[in-house]
């Protein structure tokens, strides 16, 4: 983030919200931050495109928590601006009990923030919040500027991102879904067919009228393209449910790794395998999961997979987009949960990863929260996420501090195979030893005249090769 915002006047932490009582200056105030202006373009065309972002007034309504918490989410909004292309001018907060629902900030405060706009020359604002239909539409007509809310702009920064085929569909849907109740105009000047007498032959009762208009020729497109990609999506994820099990029927552990957006996970994915993977200082950097191969000090082969980065109020949309990506953590035997040791909040981004976790079924899956980026933390803050979370493990993937000891813990916490045996295999049998190394929890191993002596854990699949060949201990 460029230019931090400036947000003034102070407000005090321990005012009553509970009564509703708001002193008066508190809600008189809009607070700072900014902006460029063009005419308003016709949106309501479907088609998959980006938001052209480029000078934009950030606009936030504070309605629970601390000045600091507010202040937070402000930032975090400005980030996603800028990773979305844009030059953050200025930044606004109000202090109310609810977002209004006309306007979001308030019809008072709407010809202030239109004031803004105007002196700083803004073409866009943003809105720190979901919009209803309504409300972005009366923004739009009374600021005469593009408005977008947070839902919008994750949307476009998903949609720079997504790589595969896969991810730009699943981007493309969601942004499809969010459009949809957002379509707006009916426009019957656009009628796609006469109604009444000048209808013709075929007319008749319930066809008189304006005919298709605008609003619904776009709708039914919308319609026709989600089912569609609902489609490619439910075979893409056949296909990695296909790679899925063909993990399970191997007995191959998985460990995913998730956290917030840009909390290191891709990093410590290139430490612990070497995969890589796109490191970059921004947000969801990451949108395609990347899985790898990596091996205990035993030996033993488990799986490591990137995903996707979360956020605090991620779009309803999105989560059920990527729904199929996101089972891979739903079905890990591990989740490696990275946190950003130098974040302000790291809390506030636990709790809003475990939101996230909890909706794809994932909250069952043994957990391990990881402090990432501790090289640039305070050590106050280390001492107190150590008193909060006593099990996380301390490390920093761009120093290699604290890796040894997350690798230990990971594969501790790996299942371990269900059968013990002893065998001596025929040395012409090697592939069985070579599998039992690989997939097995090795013990001891020692040669003799009539094979390899095994000592191993493996799985049931496995012990049925080996049982010909068991000996007595």
């Amino acid at each position: 983030m460029r230019e931090r915002a400036d947000f003034t006047p102070e407000f005090d932490e321990h005012l009553d919200t509970t009564r509703g009582g708001f002193e008066l200056e508190e809600r008189a105030a809009l607070r700072r931050v900014a902006g460029l202006s063009t005419e308003l373009a016709d949106i309501s065309e479907v088609e998959y495109r980006r938001l052209r972002l480029e000078r934009v007034v950030l606009v936030g309504v504070w309605t629970e928590g601390t000045i600091v918490d507010a202040e937070n989410s402000l930032t975090e909004l400005a980030a996603l601006a800028e990773t979305a292309g844009s030059q953050v001018l200025e930044a606004l907060i109000q202090r109310r009990q609810r977002p209004d629902p006309s306007t979001y900030i308030g019809r008072g405060k709407v010809d202030e923030l239109r004031g803004v706009v105007l002196g700083v020359g803004a073409d866009t604002v943003i809105c720190d919040g979901e919009l209803s239909p309504g409300q972005l539409r009366t923004l739009e007509q009374q600021l005469k500027v593009k408005v977008v809310d947070r839902t919008a702009l994750i949307l476009d920064i998903f949609a720079q991102h997504a790589q595969s085929r896969e991810g730009k569909a699943q981007v493309e849907l969601a942004q499809l879904q969010y459009l949809k109740p957002r379509l707006r105009g009916w426009g019957e000047t656009l009628s796609r067919q006469a109604g009444g007498a000048g209808g013709g032959v075929g007319g008749g009762v319930g066809t008189r009228g304006p005919g298709e208009t605008k609003l619904e020729t776009d709708r039914r497109r919308i319609n026709t393209r989600i089912s569609k990609l609902k489609r490619q999506i439910a075979g893409m994820r056949t296909s990695r449910e296909t790679k899925r099990s063909g993990r399970r029927r191997h007995s191959v552990p998985s460990v995913a790794i998730a956290g917030y957006t840009n909390a290191g996970k891709s990093s410590l994915l290139n430490r612990l395998t070497g995969a890589g993977v796109l490191v970059e200082d921004a947000l969801f950097a990451t949108l395609d999961p990347t899985t790898r191969q990596a091996r205990t000090a035993d030996g033993r082969v488990y799986t490591l997979s990137d995903t996707v980065g979360f956020v605090r109020h991620l779009p309803h949309q999105l989560v059920e987009a990527f729904r199929s990506t996101l089972e891979e953590v739903a079905e890990a035997d591990l989740v490696v949960h990275v946190v950003d040791g130098g974040h302000p909040d790291p809390e506030e981004q636990v709790r809003a990863v475990r939101e996230v976790l909890a909706e794809v079924g994932a909250e069952r899956v043994p957990e391990l929260l990881v402090v990432n980026k501790t090289d640039i933390a305070d050590e106050e803050t280390l001492l107190r996420l150590k008193r909060l979370w006593p099990s996380a493990v301390l490390v920093s993937a761009r120093s290699g501090m604290g890796l040894d000891d997350l690798r230990a813990e990971i594969e501790a916490r790996l299942p371990r195979p269900a059968v013990e045996i002893h065998a001596c295999v025929p040395y012409d049998r090697g592939d069985l030893v070579a599998r039992a190394h690989r997939r097995g929890e090795l013990l001891d191993s020692r040669h003799t005249n009539e094979g390899t002596l095994l000592h191993v854990r493996v799985d049931e699949g496995l012990a049925a090769e080996l049982r010909p060949y068991a000996v007595v201990s």
